[in-house]
């Protein structure tokens, strides 16, 4: 091989690297892009918020006069305070609210007509437990109730109570913003038995209530 085809072979092994390498470095290089992470949405803390809903009930009242019920019904307003603790999907809670209620009605059989029953005020003190779908949070609720009673008789005599029961029920709640939720939820009440002296039930000595409650709220979470 002559010295100069030499020299021509020896230049073209060194180049040709270089030329690749050039190649590549005028090629653009694509990454695909990192998607943003969404923060995980979560039903823990405290919040406070407002209801309003319907009342319809039974009033059994029993004695020696004979028994009948009055049936009292009417719209509530109230606030709500509570707190929830998420564990995975689970949502564990506690939540206490107090109502204005007026419920009220007037017996008109024959026994007894003209006796009164009223539901002035209602509270509940509540677990919960719920199963969070995101924003979307079925639950269970139970726990303790308590309400004031107004009794009157047909002579105008009349009397109040405070009375302690239970309640239970269930509801959903979805939050449309990271810390307002709104919620539609039913409640069934008992609170017991009142007994009555004569001055306010007559000859009607035991005054039992039941009620169903259906009712809205929104809530502010913190």
């Amino acid at each position: 091989m002559k010295a100069k085809d030499f020299c021509f072979a020896l230049v073209a092994i060194l180049v040709a690297p270089l030329t690749a390498t050039a190649a590549d470095l005028g090629r653009p290089a694509y990454k695909t892009p990192i998607q943003p992470i969404e923060p995980v949405f979560s039903w823990t803390g405290f919040y406070v918020g407002v209801n309003t809903g319907y009342l319809w009930g039974k009033s059994h009242w029993s004695g020696t006069a004979g028994n009948f019920d009055v049936d009292p019904k009417g719209w509530m307003l109230g606030g709500t305070l509570g707190y929830n603790y998420q564990t995975g999907s689970w949502v564990w809670g506690i939540e206490g609210d107090i109502d204005y209620v007026n419920a009220k009605a007037t017996n008109a059989g024959l026994i007894c007509n003209g006796c009164k029953f009223k539901d002035t005020w209602l509270g509940t003190v509540r677990g919960r437990i719920g199963y969070s779908f995101g924003h979307w949070l079925p639950y269970f609720t139970g726990g303790g109730a308590f309400g004031n009673e107004y009794i009157a008789d047909t002579t105008g005599a009349s009397g109040t109570k405070t009375q302690a029961g239970w309640t239970v029920g269930g509801g959903v709640e979805y939050a449309f913003l990271n810390n307002w939720s709104a919620k539609l939820e039913y409640l069934y009440v008992d609170l017991g038995s009142t007994t009555c002296g004569t001055s306010a039930c007559g000859s009607h000595e035991t005054v039992d209530f039941t009620s169903n409650i259906v009712r809205a709220g929104i809530n502010y979470r913190f």
